[in-house]
């Protein structure tokens, strides 16, 4: 289906759309700027009669189907032994310790499911607000980076009666409410709740995002002062701890690699919200592919707030868990153009910021609802791919319009400025006028992560605690199977996000799930 036209506004919007209509033109995304079948943007001449072009730039598509190849290769790591074993060394310290901050005040779920996601909080892997985050590069600061979901409230008793306060809120979002709550989770919760008194006496306690992020990144700190103070062969070196906003990021040193876990707390949710039933209504492109149980099996609240919402209450709906099945029915040539025009967009659009990886995100969702499968599952079509994923953003800053995917009626760059989206628009737009010198520029972009990374392993490599694979004797070997074990989870399943059940009181059992799954 195609994304729903939002309701025109008058003054602002329309001026901005006509004074950049007529230099932008339009996209597909919407129904009235649809092009025939056969038709549109890249579309190249006949048999015989020269290399297809992308009619706006000139560029040849076989060029920039070349391009994008090689932006991947840079792109995607390959893991070795020693890296899958040095992941896995981290992924367990960072259990460990939240196992650790479960047992200071048993605030955290004693059997807790964490969703583990490849790539950070400002890789646009979950609706979050970037602004509060420092930027942190690949290369620079980093090697590898993950996003981990850490349920603060698991509400999966679909007896427990949950009351999600929209009153107050922007579409998309909420307030939370422990009214219905048993004493025990108002009381170990109380002092992370703002609290509402009503005219009868009786008190209403709000889960505050803010407060749970206080008390999140006090916990963690406390416990890593502990842990360091007690160092053990072969454990992680914590080069780096530090709170942006909601987000807890932590950088650990595992041997030559350094890893980025942004670790944000949120409230697991099984089932579907109503805000968003109508659109499990539509036709989608993953109709037949995975079953409605998959995609609806539940959601979070992410701490982050709406433009005008009080951050101290106000929660996003997101639906990650969701957009995991999803991506499973992506093709890989428009997840390769997806990933090079998210390399170009970030780079472009950060300043200020108005369009985060995750617009880009909902947008490429909304395409695979609105173009044919066979389409999108031609291996060879990833220019065509790139070219309208940057077309359709325009016509979203254009239009000042980004619906959610799961929830149309919201639209994200609703308190977009125009002066904001007119910049943002004559920026995309020299992009889209020579995207071919602008991929080369991001290859070379990747190059030079790469070999800083590599530089920095070689140079820092002696200096490094040493891995647990170097300890002698029949206790490395349990690591040494999980490691491959791992290696092989990563190699079978590219891109893939990964669910971690894990017992704070005993975190040397895996349990992974990958989609369905169980190791």
């Amino acid at each position: 289906m195609a994304a729903p036209a939002l309701s025109a506004r008058s003054g602002s919007a329309g001026s901005l759309g006509n004074s950049l209509g007529n230099s932008l033109g339009n996209s597909p995304t919407s129904a009235g700027g649809r092009l025939p079948p056969g038709s549109g943007s890249g579309s190249g001449p006949g048999p015989g009669l020269g290399p297809e072009l992308d009619f706006r730039s000139a560029a040849r598509t076989e060029d920039l189907n070349r391009l994008i190849g090689e932006f991947s290769k840079h792109e995607q790591r390959e893991y070795d032994d020693q890296r899958a074993l040095e992941i896995h060394t981290a992924k367990d310290f960072i259990f460990s310790m939240l196992g650790m901050v479960q047992k200071l005040d048993q605030k955290l779920p004693v059997a807790n499911e964490y969703l583990l996601l490849s790539g950070g909080v400002r890789e646009g892997v979950v609706d979050m607000d970037l602004d509060e985050l420092s930027v942190y590069a690949r290369g620079t600061d980093y090697d590898m980076d993950f996003t981990l979901l850490v349920p603060a409230l698991k509400l999966h008793d679909r007896n427990q009666p949950v009351t999600l306060d929209m009153r107050h809120s922007a579409l998309g979002h909420s307030w939370l409410s422990l009214r219905l709550f048993d004493e025990g989770t108002i009381s170990r919760w109380k002092d992370c709740c703002t609290v509402v008194d009503h005219a009868n006496g009786t008190a209403n306690y709000f889960f505050s995002p803010t407060l749970v992020a206080d008390w999140f990144y006090r916990s963690i700190s406390l416990v890593l002062l502990e842990v360091q103070k007690k160092p053990q062969r072969g454990m992680p070196r914590v080069e780096k701890v530090e709170r942006h906003g909601t987000v807890i990021s932590v950088v650990l040193g595992v041997a030559s690699s350094r890893m980025l876990y942004d670790i944000v707390p949120v409230v697991s949710f099984k089932g579907w919200p109503a805000v968003a039933q109508s659109w499990l209504m539509e036709n989608h492109f993953w109709d037949g592919k995975i079953t409605e149980e998959e995609v609806i099996s539940g959601f979070y609240l992410v701490p982050a707030c709406s433009f005008k919402g009080r951050k101290e209450n106000e929660w996003r709906l997101s639906f990650a868990r969701s957009e995991v099945q999803l991506k499973k029915c992506i093709s890989s040539g428009l997840m390769q153009a997806y990933q090079a025009c998210k390399a170009l967009v970030s780079k472009l659009l950060t300043r200020p910021r108005a369009v985060s990886p995750y617009h880009l995100r909902s947008i490429m969702l909304w395409a695979c609802d609105r173009l044919p499968a066979h389409y999108l599952s031609q291996d060879d079509f990833s220019a065509h791919f790139l070219l309208g994923l940057m077309d359709d953003l325009q016509h979203c800053l254009v239009n000042k319009a980004c619906p959610n995917y799961f929830i149309p009626q919201c639209n994200m760059l609703e308190t977009l400025s125009d002066e904001a989206a007119m910049l943002h628009a004559r920026k995309l737009s020299s992009v889209r006028s020579d995207p071919a010198e602008h991929l080369r520029s991001t290859i070379e972009h990747a190059k030079a992560a790469n070999r800083l990374t590599v530089e920095l392993q070689w140079r820092g490599g002696s200096n490094n605690l040493p891995s647990p694979q170097s300890d002698a004797g029949g206790e490395s070997q349990p690591d040494d199977r999980l490691a491959k074990k791992l290696q092989q989870l990563v190699t079978e399943n590219p891109g893939k996000s990964i669910s971690v059940f894990i017992n704070p009181d005993d975190v040397t059992r895996p349990h992974f799930r990958i989609d369905d799954k169980f190791f």
